[in-house]
């Protein structure tokens, strides 16, 4: 990764102006200066430099394909990707064959590019004081110093140890808080959680005047609907979505009683992320929300989506490079429930006629072009504080309560409290996040080896879940 660092290192902002021309910045250190002193002397300049650095999140390499549609989704046996596929190195975990490899690469490279890229801006911020007003200095300070943790965490969760007492002081990944050219040390997998958390503490602490926070006790308390996407903060790294990546670090980390009080500060205000609709989810035909931004709590907004919909899930991709399941194992994850809202809404057989089975629609676009949801991603939803709360309740019958809010906000029935926590949530872990990236980290964490194989319509697969560290990194240490 010294390679990368070194190459990047000139790279000041994330804009898409400056990332789609940096070369001719990067040759020249004056120019770079110019260019530097220039954003960061005005708030504009600013809030540019922040925009860019989701923008890089929303990138295919990252959030906007890779690590939500197409690669970690295979590798949790989403979809069925027979020999015949030109993706079925990744789903047999061929992790030094191309595609897999190259992916993993662009994973890496991608996630920590976009780190040193967090901690310039946090530097340069530093280095040009004054100029934002203090609320709003801390505001952009706590949400690039959450990014930093964000995707830090996402790197431990694809390429560290399975996190557990045996294994959590096994040797992970750097972690860099300083936008230098050097290569970290690895560290211990409960080292680098904890710096992690340290990263989110802080980033909570500096978010503590989120509008979000006033707007959010306002809604809570009036049980009104909610107007929070004026300013779409759910579209940043606000500060209920810190305290929602708390309780996910938390739960991950093993320590189940942190993860519940942090789950149960975010459901104390969850008016602020209102579930679906029933009109939206079932009788909203031409534009229906099929991603539930309303209860999204962070997200991203990729202008490519419906250019990666169109290659990965349009009915009209060949059988050899389509993403989708077969129907005897989709049918399995919904349980054949068509009252299922996930269900009816984003899984339907084309109609016309040029595939026999359901294809994947969550990502289709709609018609009408003014929507704010269109291109969205969700990354962190009020559904998953929910599940955490269930599986960390000492309760069980507690736990069930929690699943059971969920499951009467997708049109299902309740569950008895006889039944077993873990087994109901791993079903709605399979129903809820398709082609949202989650699936893989969870059934890492919880140890699930065997899972169905997505590519054979019967019998299970084991998951490798020693996903190796890229060459590119490894080469140099």
């Amino acid at each position: 990764m010294k390679r990368n660092y070194i190459k990047i290192m000139a790279l000041l902002i994330a804009t898409i102006g400056i990332l789609s021309s940096c070369k001719k910045f990067l040759d020249v250190q004056p120019e770079d200066k110019v260019l530097e002193t220039q954003l960061f002397s005005t708030k504009q300049g600013i809030k540019t430099v922040l925009n860019g650095l989701y923008i890089n999140l929303a990138g295919n390499q990252l959030y906007g394909d890779n690590l939500t549609l197409s690669t970690i989704e295979i590798l949790a046996q989403r979809y069925n990707v027979p020999s015949t596929h030109s993706l079925t190195k990744i789903g047999s975990y061929a992790y030094t064959d191309n595609p897999t490899q190259s992916r993993l690469e662009n994973i890496w490279t991608g996630a920590y590019s976009t780190i040193l890229n967090v901690n310039t801006f946090l530097e340069n911020l530093n280095r040009y004081p004054g100029v934002l007003d203090a609320k709003t200095e801390k505001i952009y300070r706590g949400e690039a110093t959450a990014m930093r943790a964000f995707l830090h965490f996402d790197l431990l969760r694809l390429y560290g140890p399975r996190y557990s007492t045996a294994d959590s002081t096994k040797m992970s990944l750097p972690y860099y808080e300083t936008p230098q050219s050097s290569i970290n040390p690895l560290l211990p997998a409960n080292g680098f959680i904890q710096k992690v958390i340290d990263d989110l503490n802080a980033a909570e602490s500096l978010l503590t005047e989120d509008e979000i926070v006033t707007t959010g006790v306002n809604i809570a308390a009036a049980n009104a609907s909610v107007d929070f996407l004026k300013n779409n903060r759910n579209y940043r790294l606000n500060y209920y979505a810190v305290k929602a990546l708390k309780a996910r670090v938390f739960l991950y980390r093993g320590d189940k009683v942190n993860a519940l009080k942090f789950a149960k500060e975010v459901i104390a205000v969850s008016n602020v992320f209102p579930w679906t609709t029933t009109a939206n989810a079932l009788s909203e035909k031409q534009n229906p929300d099929r991603v539930f931004t309303t209860e999204m709590m962070f997200g991203i907004t990729n202008t490519q989506l419906y250019a990666r919909y169109l290659a990965l899930f349009d009915p009209g991709v060949s059988d050899a490079n389509i993403l989708a399941p077969i129907t005897a194992r989709l049918n399995t994850v919904y349980e054949s429930n068509e009252n299922d809202y996930r269900f009816n809404l984003n899984w339907q057989i084309p109609t016309t006629g040029v595939k026999a089975y359901k294809t994947f629609y969550k990502y289709a676009d709609i018609i009408d072009k003014t929507k704010t949801f269109r291109f969205t991603i969700p990354l962190v939803k009020i559904s998953e504080v929910y599940f955490i709360a269930a599986e960390s309740e000492p309760v069980a019958a507690d736990g069930i309560a929690y699943l059971n809010t969920v499951r009467a906000n997708r049109g299902l029935t309740a569950l008895a409290t006889t039944v077993n926590v873990n087994t109901e949530l791993q079903k709605e872990y399979q129903k809820e996040f398709f082609g949202e990236g989650q699936l893989f980290y969870y059934y890492k964490r919880r140890n699930i080896t065997s899972v169905p194989n997505g590519s054979a319509a019967s019998g299970n697969i084991t998951i490798n879940f020693a996903v190796p560290m890229p060459l590119s990194e490894s080469l140099y240490r």
